[in-house]
């Protein structure tokens, strides 16, 4: 063979070696976060090669439940595992100080050192300075690369003026092949300062759609096949055996969609609700009640719990089916232990109202001289109390921001102020998962953002009991 076929040939190997173990990267995250292959290719496409220079930094965007942590933390390890690879995993508000997140960085950055290295070379950094020149002093060094996560990182914002520049430029003020990962739920457009900061690559993950997360529900079949077998008698062995077939799975995952998506994106939440659920809609069918192919008597049976564990989604009561006076007690010590403001506990009983009552009747329920209301007959007919068709069954609608205080006012005996404290207690229903977004998530202050009430009528109930006020009295269902 010529020699320089023989020497193309020789330098085209490492290029196959590197190609493999992406291809090995990509095979073993795919089946582990289904619907993200374009996230996992993505990334394999930016730091699946330690050979090639990595980009300086990536920011990963995303709703809480969308993969952002765990996909980020799998796909390092397996960089580590396959490639001389360090890898560092932090999280900033674990890491609340500058000098906590640098030397933490350090720390697992150097866990591959000797133990004769780790003895000579000292791990402190107290400022940006220190941490970049020891860095530096890893040229040589038995690592191909360098990845640095940092989940949480608009908690980044808060500290040292100079952190997150470094960070976004650490590449070039080092010299390795080093790549930052920032992850957090905001875009990175609310990081810009009046200094600026260096160009980065984006990746958002979005939020799952019904068809993504029915998907990724199915996939937990097999494990809560074998948990279900595990508890069952022996006289219910074998009808269980013939019921969980995946058809029977996904049939009731449907149901279960048709009640939450609505309200709830979150995955990991709708996983746990989605097993705890499971019991009761199996339950008539291990009685043999009801056929494991009747899907619409399966429905009527478990229409009712999903509703109420509906209105526990992010509240982690835990109960035993059948037992409400167990529910109840558990709701009303949840809510009076609830330590909000008196303010917003005024502004999440409004945002119920406004989730529960249609917009029409905001004047006859709110205003009181609202002029009077002539009853027709079809008047009357329409509101003939059907439980099902009751707005409070139904779930939650969206509402405005401007039509959430309009109903807070009008609930509220003194005259407060629109302030900023008041603005920012609206975020803290959103963080504490009591409100969700439904579209318009940055755009509280100009009051075009859209949400919707996570919470169900009894905790509300107890929420109004807490400050005397009666929310029964202004829900269009008990009028």
């Amino acid at each position: 063979m010529h020699p320089l076929n023989l020497a193309r040939n020789a330098g085209s190997w490492p290029q196959l070696i590197e190609s493999k173990q992406m291809e090995n990267i990509c095979a073993a995250l795919e089946p582990q976060f289904p619907c993200r292959e374009s996230a996992i290719s993505t990334l394999a496409e930016l730091i699946g090669d330690c050979n090639e220079a990595y980009p300086p930094a990536i920011y990963i965007f995303g709703h809480s439940g969308t993969g952002k942590t765990s996909l980020t933390k799998a796909f390092l390890q397996q960089c580590q595992q396959q490639q001389k690879v360090r890898i560092a995993q932090l999280n900033a508000i674990e890491c609340y100080t500058t000098k906590i997140l640098l030397e933490n960085i350090l720390d697992s950055l150097s866990q591959e050192h000797s133990e004769q290295q780790m003895g000579t070379e000292s791990l402190r950094a107290d400022n940006m300075l220190e941490f970049v020149e020891q860095l530096r002093r890893w040229h040589g060094s038995n690592a191909r690369g360098f990845l640095i996560a940092v989940d949480n990182a608009e908690r980044l914002r808060d500290m040292d003026a100079n952190v997150l520049p470094v960070l976004l430029r650490l590449q070039q003020l080092t010299g390795l092949n080093l790549c930052v990962l920032l992850l957090s739920q905001l875009p990175f457009e609310k990081y810009y300062n009046k200094t600026g900061l260096s160009e980065i690559i984006s990746l958002h993950l979005a939020q799952y759609n019904k068809a993504e997360t029915l998907r990724i529900l199915s996939s937990d079949f097999d494990q809560m096949r074998r948990q279900m077998l595990q508890q069952m008698k022996e006289d219910q062995l074998q009808l269980a055996e013939q019921a969980l077939t995946p058809d029977f799975y996904s049939n009731y995952l449907n149901l279960f969609l048709s009640v939450f998506y609505k309200a709830c994106r979150d995955v990991p939440e709708l996983q746990l609700t989605a097993r705890k659920c499971f019991a009761i809609y199996l339950q008539p069918v291990l009685d043999g009640s009801v056929e494991c192919t009747d899907v619409s008597r399966l429905w009527r049976h478990i229409a009712g719990p999903l509703r109420a564990a509906l209105t526990q989604i992010y509240m982690r009561i835990d109960k035993p089916p059948g037992e409400p006076a167990v529910e109840d007690q558990s709701v009303r010590k949840l809510a009076q232990s609830l330590e909000l403001p008196y303010y917003g506990k005024f502004l999440l009983i409004a945002a119920f109202l406004a989730s529960h009552n249609s917009a029409k009747q905001d004047k006859r329920l709110f205003v009181k001289h609202h002029g009077k209301q002539r009853k027709r007959m079809q008047t009357v007919n329409a509101r003939a109390k059907n439980v099902d068709k009751m707005s409070t069954t139904l779930g939650p609608k969206s509402f405005s921001i401007d039509r959430l205080l309009a109903i807070f006012y009008a609930i509220l005996d003194e005259k407060v102020g629109l302030t900023c404290n008041l603005l920012s207690q609206i975020s803290t229903l959103v963080h504490l998962k009591l409100l969700s977004f439904v579209s318009g998530e940055q755009n509280i202050m100009d009051g075009s953002a859209k949400l919707q009430c996570t919470v169900g009528l009894d905790f509300v109930v107890h929420i109004g009991k807490v400050v005397g006020f009666n929310v029964r009295q202004y829900l269009c269902d008990f009028m």
